[in-house]
C-alpha cells in the first residue's frame, strides 16, 4: 500500500502542539478522575499513557472523541477549541480525530467493506468509489484485502479489531487514539494487530495516543511515556527512561507489577 494513503494534505497547519489539554477535571459523582490535567502532543509523535485502572487515561480519550466532556479545563486540537467551542465547530475539529475502542463496534449488518466507506462517503462527501478504493488499499494494510464482502461476525476477534483500525484510518485522521485495542482478544491474536500499529506507526506520520498495557509495545512504538496516577501525570519521558530508569517509586511499583 502507498504510504501516502495515510499521509496528512500539505496544507495541514503545522504547530509545536496538535493536542493540549490544560486545567482538565474530570469528575463522576464524587470521584475525581482528572486532576487539573495539563499535557500536550506534538504532531506525528506516538504518547503512551500508562498507569494503573482508574488512573483516566481512558477518560482522556473520550474526552477527544467527544463521548464526554469536561467539568473544567479546555481541549484543544490543532490549534481550534474543542471544549469549550459551538457544535459546529465541535464537529469540524472532530472529523480530526480517529478512535479504536477495545471493543470492535462494527456494524454487523455490513460487508467488511461498507463498515470502511460509510463514514467518508456519510461524512467527508467522498465518492462511493474513492472511498471503496481507499478501503481496499487499507484492507489491504491491515492484511484483510480478501475480506471485503464477509460480515464482521465471519472474522475472528484480531480480525474485526484489524477491520476497526482499518476503518478508523478511512477517516484521514491527523490523531489515531488506541484504547487498549488488544484486551478483548485471545492472546494468539494480540501479536498480529500490534504488528499493524507498528507498521502504522513506523511509516506514516499520523499523531497516535495509545493506552495500553502491553509494555514491549508501548517501548516499541512510543517517542513519549506518560505515567498516570490519580489523575495526575506522575512522570513523563521517552520509554528508554520510564521502562529503564523512572525517577518516580509509583512508575517502579507500576512496572514491577505489571512486567
Amino acid at each position: 500500500m502507498s504510504v501516502d494513503t495515510l499521509k496528512q494534505p500539505a496544507d495541514t497547519p503545522k504547530s509545536t502542539e496538535l493536542i493540549r489539554l490544560e486545567q482538565v477535571t474530570k469528575r463522576f459523582g464524587d470521584n475525581t478522575v482528572l486532576d487539573h490535567l495539563d499535557f500536550s502532543v506534538q504532531p506525528g509523535k506516538h504518547v503512551t499513557l500508562i498507569g494503573p485502572s482508574g488512573s483516566g487515561k481512558t477518560t482522556i480519550l473520550r474526552l477527544l472523541m467527544t463521548l464526554t466532556k469536561p467539568d473544567e479545563g479546555t481541549i484543544t486540537v490543532d490549534g481550534q477549541q474543542l471544549f469549550p467551542a459551538p457544535e459546529k465547530q465541535v464537529r469540524e475539529v472532530r472529523k480530526k480525530i480517529g478512535m479504536v475502542f477495545q471493543q470492535f463496534n462494527l456494524f454487523p449488518n455490513m460487508s467488511v467493506l461498507r463498515n470502511l466507506t460509510e463514514a467518508p462517503v456519510t461524512v467527508l462527501g467522498l465518492s462511493k468509489d474513492e472511498a471503496e478504493e481507499r478501503a481496499r488499499e487499507l484492507l489491504d494494510l491491515v492484511g484483510l484485502a480478501d475480506k471485503c464482502d464477509a460480515k464482521p461476525s465471519r472474522l475472528s476477534g484480531g480480525q474485526q479489531q484489524r477491520v476497526a483500525i482499518a476503518r478508523a484510518l478511512a477517516m484521514r485522521p491527523q490523531i489515531l487514539l488506541l484504547d487498549e485495542v488488544t484486551s478483548a482478544l485471545d492472546p494468539e491474536l494480540v501479536a498480529g494487530v500490534l504488528d499493524v500499529l507498528r507498521d502504522i506507526a513506523r511509516t506514516t506520520d499520523i499523531t497516535m495516543l495509545c493506552v495500553t498495557h502491553e509494555m514491549n509495545f508501548a517501548r516499541d512504538i512510543s517517542d513519549q511515556v506518560l505515567m498516570f496516577d490519580a489523575g495526575r501525570v506522575i512522570e513523563a519521558g521517552p520509554p528508554e527512561q520510564i521502562f529503564g530508569s523512572p525517577e518516580q517509586e509509583r512508575t517502579r511499583e507500576f512496572l514491577s507489577a505489571v512486567l
